[in-house]
C-alpha cells in the first residue's frame, strides 16, 4: 500500500501546484458547460441560455478568485508574458523546464487567451437570445401547446432587432470554433508536459495535494 501512494507522488524535488476547491470548481464547470452546450444543447434552447448564464457566472467567480484567492490563483502569479512562454517551450522540448508554483508560462498565456474567448462566445450568445432562460422557456412551452402567436410577436419585433445581429452571431460562431481549437490544444500541453517531465499535471485539478519537496 505505501509503494502505491509512493507512486502517484511527483517524483522528488519536484513541486506541483495545488489548486483550491473554487478553482477546481469553476474549471471543470466551464468545461463542462462548453462541451454541454457544444454537444447536447439546442442552440438557442432555454438549456442552452441557461448554460450560458451559468458559464458567465463561473467565469466571473474565477476572474475575482483571481484578484482575492490563494496565491496559485491570483493573476499576479502568473502574468501573460509570450517570451518567457517561448522560453518554457523551448525548455520542454529539451527535456528541462522550470518548475512554477502556478501556471507556468505558457500555461499563463492559455489561460487568458481561453478565459478571452469565453467572454466574447458569452457576452455574443446573451447578446444574441436577448432572453433569460426563463423568457425563453415560457415561449418554447407556449409553442408547444400551440399557441404560434408568440412566435408572430416575436416577428413583429424584428423591427427593433440589434443591426449588430449578424456580427454577433458571427463572432459567437467564430468564438466558439476557437475555443475548441484552444482546449484541445490545452489538453495536449497537459498531456506533453506530464509525460515528457514526469509531472502528473492532471492529479492537482482534480485533487488538493502539494507535491513532495525534495
Amino acid at each position: 500500500m505505501t509503494d502505491l501512494a509512493s507512486s502517484r507522488l511527483p517524483p522528488k524535488g519536484q513541486v506541483l501546484p495545488s489548486w483550491d476547491p473554487l478553482l477546481r470548481l469553476a474549471h471543470w464547470g466551464i468545461a463542462g458547460v462548453v462541451l454541454a452546450n457544444y454537444a447536447f444543447t439546442k442552440e438557442g434552447g432555454s438549456v442552452h441560455i441557461a448554460l450560458g448564464w451559468a458559464g458567465m457566472a463561473l467565469l466571473l467567480l474565477r476572474l475575482i478568485w483571481g484578484f482575492v484567492g490563494p496565491r496559485e490563483a491570483r493573476f499576479a502569479s502568473f502574468p501573460p508574458n509570450p517570451m518567457a512562454a517561448l522560453r518554457h517551450l523551448g525548455g520542454l522540448l529539451r527535456g528541462k523546464a522550470p518548475q512554477y508554483p502556478s501556471h507556468n508560462p505558457a500555461g499563463a498565456l492559455m489561460a487568458y487567451a481561453l478565459w478571452a474567448c469565453l467572454a466574447v462566445l458569452m457576452l455574443t450568445g446573451l447578446g444574441m437570445s436577448g432572453l433569460s432562460p426563463f423568457a425563453q422557456a415560457d415561449l418554447e412551452a407556449a409553442v408547444a401547446e400551440g399557441d404560434w402567436s408568440v412566435l408572430v410577436e416575436e416577428d413583429g419585433d424584428a423591427e427593433g432587432e440589434s443591426p449588430y445581429a449578424d456580427v454577433l452571431e458571427e463572432v459567437h460562431e467564430v468564438a466558439a470554433n476557437l475555443i475548441l481549437i484552444l482546449a484541445f490544444l490545452h489538453v495536449a500541453g497537459v498531456a506533453v508536459e506530464s509525460r515528457a517531465l514526469r509531472r502528473n499535471l492532471l492529479a492537482p485539478m482534480l485533487i488538493t495535494r502539494r507535491g513532495r519537496k525534495g
